[in-house]
């Protein structure tokens, strides 16, 4: 049910950038998407890292030694600080957001500049609300309580989609400004209503910052803000760079960036969270080759999927563009510009699947400042290399999407190495097999899309002529060319990873079935 909550929140959130690509120009979009940078920046800052690195944690800590009043003594005070050093933040940021602005895109200026500071100050109040939305859902994690969180984001989502597509007609990017607000606040309100019941021990106006809770939980924040703080800076400065690029350059990044996350999302993700419990089990049973065997074969699941998805992106990233995209204010030259940057996007997809798992790993191991190191060095050569691709090259915001694939290899070079460090290998040799053998068979996958795709495109297009000719008006076009080839591409790699008898291959059939058998 989660999983597909997630689902259903990742699809809304296609449907809200291809709304605010057809409804609204480049200059409209590329300020809309910069005037996130600092309220995002200061919600993972204050909020994020602290609710998964240790409010659940901690509260959770509580509620099973059965200290539930005790737990709410540092819960209250977490949440009324917090509520109020946001509260204050937002007032600034409304009040000195043209001050602001040039952080987060300093190659603005005239009107899109003043676009932006508008934009920023109608939005950063919905840092509040996501935050209080944040701390709600931490209580029902806490709780054990799950649909709400995950229907949050789904609420947050339409909140928007309402906003651009009935406010935005009249009120420009403006009315999807105000729907970001809007769903921002209906997301805290939906996770209220489940935590109202659960909240019965909060205390309101409590405030202990000596609590020994509270001082565990700064000790435990630390690490995490400081990964957080270094992801949300490599975006702050991709977008302030991106700025000064032509216009549309920030929503191309953007747009892509959203493709390259579907698989990640859905497969990656998934792979990882199913994975850490036994490994975190593995660990405190000391099964170490165990431990080392069902690391390597999460690594190996995500290389199985995420390294086909990057070949099947990179042949077909025009046509998925157009189909998700293209239509009214975005034209096929925005297309091309999206396109461009996924096949630098679709470099780095096996990486940033990997590290998905990897910083588990080290969870696993009650290790969290190798994880947080590498990922502030990694960020660090992203936004030198961001530098030196703008200042150096023609590669244009192409260069801020191989930087990012670039930091996710690295990244995940280096969680490979410590981690074989820290338990004495990691089944490399399979690894890099899998690795070997995904790819030879995503290339004569690809060789076979590269075949078939011309062909796919001329009787999609005779198909559409004998349709108009008999009196239909239906353009099946992008979309059934990118459906057959998916399929053409799923059975054709499958097929090869079957010959080449890859062990991945035979682990889905024990699942499909074991599955069938439950059913």
């Amino acid at each position: 049910m989660i999983a597909g909550m997630i689902l259903f929140s990742r699809l809304l959130g296609f449907v809200r950038e291809t709304i605010s690509g057809r409804l609204f120009n480049r200059a409209e979009t590329d300020a809309f998407f910069a005037a996130f940078g600092i309220p995002d920046f200061m919600y993972y800052l204050l909020v994020g890292g602290a609710l998964s690195a240790a409010f659940i944690p901690l509260f959770t800590e509580y509620l099973t030694r059965n200290e539930e009043e005790e737990g709410w003594r540092m819960a209250s005070t977490f949440i009324n600080f917090t509520v109020l050093l946001l509260l204050s933040l937002t007032v600034l940021g409304m009040i000195f957001s043209r001050q602001l602005a040039p952080l987060e895109a300093h190659g603005f200026e005239g009107e899109k500049l003043e676009l932006l500071i508008a934009l920023t100050r109608v939005m950063f109040p919905a840092v509040f609300f996501t935050a209080l939305a944040g701390l709600m859902g931490g209580v029902l994690n806490s709780y054990q309580h799950f649909f709400a969180p995950a229907l949050g984001p789904v609420v947050y989502n339409v909140g928007i989609i309402m906003g651009a597509y009935f406010l935005g007609p009249r009120y420009g990017i403006f009315g999807m400004a105000v729907g970001v607000v809007v769903g921002a606040a209906a997301n805290f309100l939906t996770q209220a209503c489940y935590a109202a019941r659960l909240t019965r021990g909060y205390l309101p106006g409590y405030i202990n910052l000596k609590h020994p809770g509270i001082r565990r939980m700064f000790l435990l924040m630390i690490p995490a803000l400081l990964g957080l703080s270094a992801t949300q800076l490599n975006i702050l400065v991709t977008n302030t760079m991106a700025s000064v690029l032509k216009e549309g350059s920030i929503t191309a990044l953007r747009f892509a960036n959203r493709l390259i996350l579907l698989p990640l999302g859905i497969f990656a993700m998934a792979i990882s969270t199913a994975f850490f419990p036994t490994l975190s089990r593995l660990t405190a049973e000391g099964k170490w080759e165990e431990f080392r065997r069902t690391l390597a074969m999460g690594i190996r699941m995500i290389l199985f999927v995420t390294i086909p998805s990057a070949v099947g992106f990179l042949l077909l990233r025009v046509e998925i563009v157009r189909l998700l995209f293209e239509g009214q204010k975005f034209t096929p030259a925005h297309t091309q510009a999206t396109a461009y940057a996924l096949a630098f996007y679709c470099l780095g997809l096996f990486a940033h699947g990997a590290i998905q798992l990897l910083p588990r790993g080290f969870y696993s191991l009650k290790d969290t400042k190798t994880p947080v190191l590498i990922t502030v060095v990694t960020v660090i050569i992203s936004i030198a290399l961001n530098y030196l691709f703008l200042r150096f090259t023609n590669l244009q915001h192409g260069g801020f999407a191989l930087s990012f694939s670039i930091m996710g290899i690295l990244n995940m070079a280096l969680s490979l190495y410590f981690l074989r460090r820290k338990v004495g290998g990691i089944d490399g040799r399979n690894m890099a097999k899998t690795f070997l053998q995904a790819s030879l068979a995503a290339a004569v996958m690809g060789l076979a899309l590269a075949w078939c795709k011309p062909w796919l495109a001329a009787t999609m297009a005779g198909l559409r002529s004998l349709l108009v000719g008999r009196g239909v008006s239906l353009d099946l076009g992008d979309l059934g060319l990118v459906a057959v080839a998916m399929t053409v591409g799923v059975g054709v790699y499958f097929g090869m990873a079957y010959l080449l008898r890859m062990d991945e291959v035979k682990l889905l059939g024990q699942i499909l079935r074991r599955r069938k058998r439950r059913a």
